[in-house]
């Protein structure tokens, strides 16, 4: 691939170049050239809902590792995760990472599992967290935890023996991606009724092991999100919106009848665009036409705005069910990654950006706001932001100050660079050299079976044997595209 065509944020080193780059590039991204500190700013400033008490305007998005052992355990690499997570200074951790409520669900070999034989163990990872925050921070009583419940659905890879994908429709580009040629791999009805039953039996293993709230996944391309585009879909999990939501619904139903006191929270993919492949160029390009186009929830034009008109109606519905605490984002990292996660930098299965990233960033937080406009009664953490770099406690402070946001979500970041809510929150300068670049080894490693961890700035994974491995694939990638 060429090098990326466009600036680096790290160049932009004052508020009025920041501001010019934006308008040149068309981002809409409003911003406070000067970050507040101290108990009156804005990030600190805390969050009550629905009986969760909440420190400040930081989350901790899932951050999944790669890393756990065969039968879905925690190893000392998750568990060092996890102590990053508590001694960042956020008080919302949305969910921690992405478990599987059964085996069949993991989307790698090395995802854990909520079973009862894993119990005591993610019990000790969340004591671990409360532990790190504890020692670093200090109170723990507005510090908020949930768990990510999933099943990767299209996407599931349980052991190494390869992919066993599940799915919820045939879809004409994704399908032939992954080698699935006939309907053999669709959830029946009945499949997906009994699979609604392990997410509530998982909810309530949570709920023994200590977490506030269960994130039900609706996002990224996994099953939950799938469900929601599966309009051509017959029967009661396909069609309508009811149907669509089915699912969802009916998980909803049991935990609450299972594990009265546990809170729910959703992360969404508010929008969706067509897939992508890489160009000729290396830049990505759609792989088929918008026109027609039938299997996005939030079906948004190829390099446009957000269409929210479906999470609109979702989050509606989700209100309507009790659900207050809904964490936005958008895409797949699958199939059309620079919408999800903007980066500079592609993974090595990637391509590079078709736009300059900061206009992905600007959509999905444009979108965010679009939808707590409408929405002022819900809690509505935000994504996307970690592209931002030096610029991302001026974008965040912004945010959330005018109620674009309620809270503002860190995923890459926080594992370059763990305390970086709490050196924003406390006023002290970034430590710059470990901001995140998005250079991409963290999604480069996972996608060639190592385990995830910023490779480039944490001496620790620099150190790690798969830092080695890493270099040696990054180098083979080079020789054969040069």
């Amino acid at each position: 691939m060429s090098a990326p065509r466009y600036p680096r944020v790290a160049s932009l080193k004052t508020p009025e170049a920041f501001a010019r780059h934006l308008a040149a590039c068309g981002a809409q991204l409003p911003f406070d050239p000067v970050v507040d500190t101290g108990d009156s700013a804005p990030l600190a400033q805390p969050l009550d809902r629905a009986g969760l008490h909440v420190g400040n305007r930081f989350t901790i998005l899932p951050m999944e590792g790669w890393d756990g052992t065969s039968d879905g355990r925690p190893t000392d690499l998750t568990r060092r995760r996890w102590t990053h997570f508590g001694l960042s200074g956020a008080k919302l951790i949305w969910g921690g990472e992405a478990v599987a409520v059964r085996p069949d669900g993991r989307a790698n070999p090395g995802q854990l599992i909520i079973a009862e034989h894993t119990l005591t163990d993610l019990e000790q990872l969340r004591t671990t967290l409360v532990g790190a925050h504890r020692e670093h921070v200090g109170p723990t009583d507005d510090l908020v935890i949930g768990l990510q419940l999933t099943h990767s659905g299209r996407y599931a890879r349980p052991d190494a023996a390869g992919p066993r994908p599940r799915i919820a429709y045939r879809h004409p580009i994704l399908d032939a991606r992954l080698g699935i040629t006939s309907d053999e791999a669709c959830f029946s009805d009945e499949e997906l009724d009994v699979l609604a039953d392990d997410f509530v039996a998982a909810s309530v293993r949570a709920a023994k092991a200590g977490f506030d709230f269960v994130d039900l996944k609706h996002c990224h391309g996994y099953l939950g999100h799938e469900l929601l585009s599966a309009y051509e879909r017959p029967g009661p999990y396909g069609g309508t919106l009811e149907h669509r939501t089915r699912f969802l619904r009916v998980i909803v139903e049991g935990i609450r009848a299972a594990a009265p006191s546990l809170g729910i929270g959703v992360r969404i993919s508010a929008f969706d665009m067509v897939p992508y492949r890489q160009g000729e160029s290396g830049e990505g390009e759609p792989a088929l036409q918008d026109d027609g186009y039938r299997w996005a929830f939030g079906h948004s034009p190829a390099g446009g705005p957000a269409d929210t008109a479906d999470c609109d109606a979702l989050l509606g519905l989700l209100r309507s069910l009790g659900i207050t605490w809904v964490c936005l984002t958008g895409g797949s990292p699958y199939y059309n990654p620079h919408i999800q996660r903007p980066a500079l930098f592609p993974p090595s299965d990637g391509y590079l950006p078709p736009e300059d990233p900061l206009v992905g960033v600007a959509r999905q937080i444009q979108a965010t706001a679009a939808l707590k406009a409408r929405h002022p009664d819900l809690v509505i953490v935000g994504s996307g932001y970690s592209y931002l770099q030096e610029w991302l406690p001026n974008v965040a402070q912004h945010a959330v100050r005018t109620g674009m946001v309620d809270s503002v979500g860190i995923g890459r970041m926080v594992l370059s660079y763990p305390e970086f809510p709490r050196d924003v929150l406390d006023g002290r300068p970034l430590k710059r050299n470990r901001l995140c670049r998005t250079f991409s080894d963290c999604t480069t490693g996972p996608r060639n079976g190592l385990v995830s961890g910023c490779f480039p700035l944490d001496p620790f994974y620099a150190a790690h044997p798969d830092g080695a491995r890493l270099r040696e694939v990054k180098g083979t990638a080079v020789a054969r595209n040069a």
